[in-house]
């Protein structure tokens, strides 16, 4: 069992835990997750590691709640258990050698960039920073990402909070000013992402996304986070958990993505229903 050290709402419906998991965080790096299970008779998720404490030995997760475990999840308090915490899984993002990178996250991907925008500034890396929300309720890690950050823009679809518009925007302002990066690293939803490899692709940029949001089993099983990339002219199919989660943004077929994640949508909402209402008896 892995005990909850640390629970703390950063929006309505996103949640920090710190886990208390020693052998986890003492190999834990930015861009690796793992996989856990609320109990014995959960379901297996991964989830990206949103940092660590090597001397504490505690790894901590950010998740929003959009289904049943993450429901479940949710219930657990500071002082509570859960089952399974293994990792860390997948390939670390590659960070060494860069001096200039410029870090967009977008929603609760936010989370994931915020190790990597960490660790690149403890490497001595100029980091600018974009982040993207709905709206200023849902915003999260302004004050850790600033602190990173030579620079930071904070964007909202509504213009509730920091700048109005999505985040191309300061991207696209940044190269119009013949800005250069040494690599972009977007991290968020399949379509913000599929969008800032747009926005880069005119600079010839290096652009890595991390396709988190397709893993499923974490182990490359069942197949729900097989990924098809364009390299050289040909068609090559990779498995997010195992091969990534980081990727070439240039090689990704970003709509096929999207269209294999749309097909558990609907079993999804009805697991989380039932939940619900089993919280609620």
């Amino acid at each position: 069992m892995y005990k909850i050290v640390n629970k703390k709402s950063l929006n309505p419906t996103v949640t920090l835990m710190d886990i208390e998991a020693p052998f986890v965080a003492a190999k834990a790096e930015p861009g690796q997750f793992i996989i856990l299970r609320v109990d014995a008779d959960g379901e297996r998720i991964p989830l990206t590691i949103a940092g660590y404490d090597r001397e504490k030995g505690t790894v901590r997760i950010i998740f929003q709640i959009v289904g049943a475990t993450t429901a479940k999840l949710n219930h657990k308090e500071a002082g509570d258990s859960i089952q399974d915490f293994a990792g860390p899984l997948g390939v670390p993002t590659h960070l060494e050698g860069l001096k200039k990178v410029c870090v967009v996250g977008g929603g609760v991907g936010c989370a994931i960039a915020l190790p990597i925008a960490q660790k690149l500034h403890e490497l001595g890396c100029e980091v600018t920073s974009v982040i993207g929300f709905r709206s200023k309720d849902l915003l999260i890690l302004e004050d850790e990402f600033k602190a990173c950050s030579k620079t930071l823009h904070v964007m909202t679809d509504d213009g509730s909070y920091g700048r109005h518009g999505n985040v191309c925007v300061p991207l696209n302002d940044a190269f119009a000013a013949g800005e250069k990066f040494d690599e972009v690293i977007a991290i968020g939803p399949l379509i913000m992402m599929k969008f800032v490899v747009a926005a880069v692709k005119p600079t010839g940029i290096p652009c890595t996304v991390s396709m988190n949001p397709i893993m499923i089993d974490g182990t490359g099983m069942c197949g729900g986070c097989r990924l098809t990339l364009n390299r050289d002219g040909k068609k090559v199919t990779k498995f997010a958990c195992v091969d990534g989660p980081d990727f070439n943004g240039y090689e990704v077929d970003f709509d096929e993505a999207m269209s294999r994640g749309s097909m558990y949508r609907d079993f999804e909402k009805h697991a989380y229903e039932e939940t619900c209402n089993l919280f609620r008896k």
